[in-house]
């Protein structure tokens, strides 16, 4: 039945790659205060899982409650998300920590306001894997060393915390070959031979596992198991103009987590509205943690491994890239 579901929802899914009454404060170039002061804001988001708290908190009426009146765009990364962010066109904005990282290192003066999705914590239930063929001899992160290893973007988030798997496992990751290759043609590449494993996030870890692919290594519950692997972001200059939408929508995003954490059957049927995530795959697949807080210590542990590979080139600390608004 697996199988059958797989061949039935693989060309759907390919789709988706990818606090109070305070009076508000006047709104930045491309925010707008609406009816009865509620600020109208823009958020730059991605067709995954992990932004599924943002829709939920649009239907729950979380954004409503504390003032804001949020419209998402999605887009397919960071590429387009920051550039609006920084322009004014969006005020907000989703991505992973690496990048934020790399952005500060290159001067784009932007910071974490609050928290997306991090791993379960269980290397064996967790929804970013790497994934090898059923036959595979490769039976650890040890054994990827040497290898070909699908990635979905090189020098980034991705690579960084396969080498750490890597090297807990006694490996050694410097002669991993990694390949780029969009996250929807992972399981064909590696059930084609292109590469020897892949780096997979949910729904693709799911469909690889319908494809007789298999696990062996959880390398973001592996680098910390309260990674915070991803979250929503502003422009320093929008924190400072307007530190009480930004405390707002920090509270917001906070409840909106803690809601899909506790409701995991709302954030499947949720995913529909945004991505093409079919319902029978939305059913199977093993969400992420959807923190309430950013865990400074694990953004640590991103900058020294970012650094101790190279991707991470600058003077930057933990704290250039978190925005503190009080």
């Amino acid at each position: 039945m697996r199988r059958s579901l797989l061949s039935l929802t693989l060309a759907g899914a390919a789709l988706l790659t990818a606090c109070g009454a305070e009076e508000a404060a006047p709104a930045a170039p491309g925010a707008a205060t609406v009816d009865g002061g509620t600020t109208a804001v823009r958020l730059g988001a991605i067709p995954i899982v992990d932004v599924a708290p943002v829709y939920l908190a649009q239907e729950q009426g979380i954004f409503a409650e504390h003032g804001l009146e949020v419209e998402a765009f999605l887009a397919q990364g960071g590429a387009a998300i920051v550039p609006a962010v920084m322009n004014g066109e969006a005020q907000f904005g989703f991505s992973n920590v690496t990048s934020l990282l790399q952005a500060e290192a290159r001067g784009v003066p932007l910071g974490l306001v609050a928290p997306g999705a991090g791993p379960t914590g269980d290397p064996a239930a967790d929804y970013a894997l790497v994934m090898v063929a059923g036959d595979s001899a490769y039976r650890t992160a040890a054994d990827l060393e040497g290898g070909r290893v699908g990635i979905n973007t090189i020098n980034n988030i991705s690579d960084t915390v396969v080498r750490e798997s890597v090297r807990q496992a006694g490996g050694d990751p410097s002669g991993i070959e990694f390949v780029e290759i969009p996250f929807p043609d992972m399981v064909a590449a590696v059930a084609s031979g292109q590469v020897d494993a892949a780096f997979v996030v949910e729904p693709f870890a799911t469909l690889g596992a319908a494809q007789g692919l298999r696990s062996v290594a959880a390398p973001y519950t592996e680098t910390a198991e309260d990674l915070t692997v991803a979250g929503y972001f502003t422009s320093d200059r929008y924190a400072a103009e307007n530190p009480d939408v930004v405390r707002r929508f920090t509270a917001a995003m906070a409840e909106a987590n803690a809601y899909a954490q506790a409701n995991p059957d709302a954030v499947r049927e949720v995913l529909g509205s945004y991505t093409s995530i079919p319902p029978e795959v939305a059913a199977q697949l093993t969400l992420p943690d959807f923190q309430t807080e950013v865990n400074e210590d694990s953004v640590a542990r991103l900058l020294e491994l970012g650094e101790q590979d190279g991707i991470i080139e600058g003077d930057v600390e933990v704290s250039d890239v978190l925005t503190d608004v009080g």
